[in-house]
């Protein structure tokens, strides 16, 4: 009988509370969550509008500073950090996808890929960023703006901008949100084939059952409190 691979954690979550605003409009949005991620792992997390699944993912990326708890991403405990500390690990260990592209809108397709590289000091990163550019599919359109392509192209450049670097995890806050259903299934089929071959770890934030059920592992967030899922999800889930 094969023995199954050990397993490393990559993301540790402890204890972690989060609250947002000040006086009666502060709003307790993580409350106390507990949740260990291990490397390789693709996690789909869902749950209702407000639960708090995009802020967790920031406080993941190192966006939001917990109140309490510890947040470690590779060993290292982000909340000990300082701002330029915290930005040069994120920008080395972390790619982020979000759901309106947040590309530079007076830079090339080129030029906003190779952004994080020559932000590390990067000699070779306008041939990272061309190669990058190649592997989503654009090493056609490297020249070209973002007004000057879709939607779909738009979150092409984004994701070779957030794997650049060659982070070891990819974090995606509904990825596929502002596309067409068609365009969205080849973003979601590129993002999960690009983490299977770099043997990245995928945080995914979706209300799109289909796409939250390609992940290996489904975690719920409900009225910020974690909760785990079965892997089968169904419309109750996550609507």
């Amino acid at each position: 009988m094969t023995s199954k691979a050990p397993t490393e954690t990559i993301i540790s979550l402890h204890d972690v509370h989060l609250s947002l605003g000040h006086g009666n409009s502060m709003v307790h949005i993580l409350k106390g969550i507990e949740l260990e991620i291990d490397r390789g792992d693709s996690v789909g997390l869902v749950g209702p509008s407000g639960s708090g699944k995009s802020t967790l993912l920031m406080v993941m990326a190192g966006l939001e500073q917990a109140d309490n708890g510890k947040v470690l991403v590779e060993g290292s405990d982000l909340s000990v950090m300082d701002e330029d500390t915290l930005a040069r690990f994120r920008g080395a260990q972390i790619g982020i996808i979000f759901q309106s592209f947040h590309l530079v809108p007076t830079m090339t397709a080129l030029e906003n890929t190779a952004i994080p590289l020559e932000l590390a000091g990067r000699s070779d990163a306008f041939d990272v960023a061309k190669a990058e550019l190649e592997a989503v599919g654009l090493g056609h359109r490297v020249h070209h703006y973002p007004a000057e392509m879709s939607g779909g192209e738009q979150q092409r450049v984004a994701i070779a901008r957030a794997l650049a670097p060659r982070p070891s995890i990819l974090i995606a806050d509904e990825p596929t949100g502002n596309l067409d259903s068609d365009t969205g299934k080849e973003i979601s089929d590129l993002m999960f084939r690009l983490h299977k071959e770099r043997g990245m770890t995928l945080m995914l934030v979706t209300h799109d059952p289909v796409l939250a059920d390609r992940c290996e592992r489904v975690v719920r967030l409900k009225s910020g409190q974690l909760v785990e899922e079965p892997h089968e999800l169904n419309d109750e889930t996550v609507n």
